[in-house]
């Protein structure tokens, strides 16, 4: 059969080029409920961490049997890889009906708490046409968060989330290029949630940036500050002795931050329950005047759920 033949220098290059995209595993909300569990123990909003917990079980269970959703258009897909835009984009899927129905399994499948706040926010959800799902679920994903009741926004993006995670994990995206400065999502256009530096083989201390949509990872270089780019004076800002191994990159051009996730500081940490299990570091940078950029679609800005 015929094919190009590579020089040994070229396979070398390939064989050592770091991977531009990290899918999420299948097992990923498990992972994450386990680790809010955990991190829950001891904790000041041990309550909050565990509700959250119980969300992304809900999640799982949802992602392992999930429902029948309308095709994605192969069309769109296909041109969307060809002109290097985001197959998955949020800004126009949210649009369209086929996420409804992970919320109508995901409603389905959360066991709701003892907690008034709580049964009436899931309440608002289920008595909610499509017209207005939609319209809160647009207003979630552009960061518009006074346009749609802080008290739904974790349970609205928990069915987001699950309905992007479900259509990129099924997706081929071997025609995907890397292009460089990526800050937002190269799968859905979603800004990042948190960063990862990796510790382990092929990825040691390469850093990957996770999209707050549909947990994909994709590679972006360290110590540049994913939101304006800038290389200037960057710090890293955390708590000593703190068991999540998170530290926040904190840029003074731009005067916001990114959480990392430093897993040789903690090998079993993920990123979306790091960062909701150090809201106090999120609190200390506010108070110095940073500001938080990057969304986590199960916390509600200026308040728990």
């Amino acid at each position: 059969m015929a094919g190009t033949i590579l020089e040994p220098g070229q396979i070398e290059a390939a064989a050592c080029k770091p991977p531009f995209i990290n899918l999420p595993p299948r097992d990923l909300f498990a992972l994450r409920s386990a680790r809010l569990t955990k991190l829950a123990e001891g904790h000041p909003f041990a309550d909050y961490l565990r509700l959250l917990a119980a969300v992304c079980q809900a999640q799982q269970q949802v992602l392992d049997n999930p429902p029948a959703l309308a095709p994605l258009d192969e069309h769109r897909t296909r041109e969307s890889l060809k002109h290097n835009l985001p197959p998955l984009a949020a800004d126009t899927l949210v649009r369209d009906d086929a996420w409804l129905t992970m919320l109508d399994a995901w409603l389905e499948a959360f066991v709701v708490p003892d907690n008034p706040a709580v049964a009436a926010a899931i309440e608002q959800l289920r008595e909610a046409d499509s017209g207005q799902r939609k319209a809160w679920a647009v207003a979630l994903v552009s960061g518009q968060y006074d346009s749609l009741p802080p008290a739904l926004v974790p349970f609205l993006g928990a069915a987001l989330q699950l309905a992007w995670s479900h259509w990129l994990l099924q997706l081929d995206l071997s025609d995907m290029r890397e292009r460089e400065d990526q800050t937002h999502c190269p799968c859905c256009g979603a800004p990042p949630m948190a960063g990862i530096i990796r510790h382990r083989g092929q990825l040691n201390g390469l850093r990957y940036l996770v999209c707050s949509l549909c947990a994909c990872e994709w590679h972006y270089v360290r110590v540049k500050c994913s939101l304006c780019r800038s290389t200037k004076k960057l710090d890293y800002l955390h708590f000593e002795g703190s068991p999540q191994g998170v530290k926040a990159e904190v840029c003074p051009e731009c005067n916001g931050y990114l959480k990392q996730l430093y897993l040789d500081l903690a090998p079993d940490g993920e990123s979306l329950s790091a960062d909701l299990a150090t809201l106090d570091l999120d609190m200390l940078l506010s108070e110095q005047g940073f500001q938080r950029q990057a969304p986590n679609l199960l916390l509600a800005p200026g308040g728990d759920a």
